[in-house]
């Protein structure tokens, strides 16, 4: 298993749901190593959510899929630690 693979099921033994600044964080290193570049339209206005995330993604446009698995995985490794794990 991968180290990539061990912290998408690390950050689930999380005792709290992180707040919304490192669930974006999570969200746009798992999307760009899975994915790649973002992709599509920007959501509309009434979706703020959407729009968030997409931001979020569109932000590291161009990261490598290694350099985001390694930010993913440091980003869940901080979350434990600060999370006493």
């Amino acid at each position: 298993m991968s180290a990539f693979e061990q912290a998408q099921k690390d950050v689930n033994t999380l005792s709290h749901k992180p707040d919304n600044a490192d669930l974006l964080d999570l969200y746009k290193y798992f999307k760009q190593a899975t994915a790649g570049d973002v992709s599509g339209d920007r959501p509309g206005m009434m979706n703020i959510a959407g729009r968030f995330k997409y931001d979020a993604w569109a932000g590291i446009k161009g990261m490598s899929k290694a350099d985001a698995e390694a930010a993913y995985v440091a980003k869940v490794q901080a979350l434990l630690k600060a999370d006493g794990k």
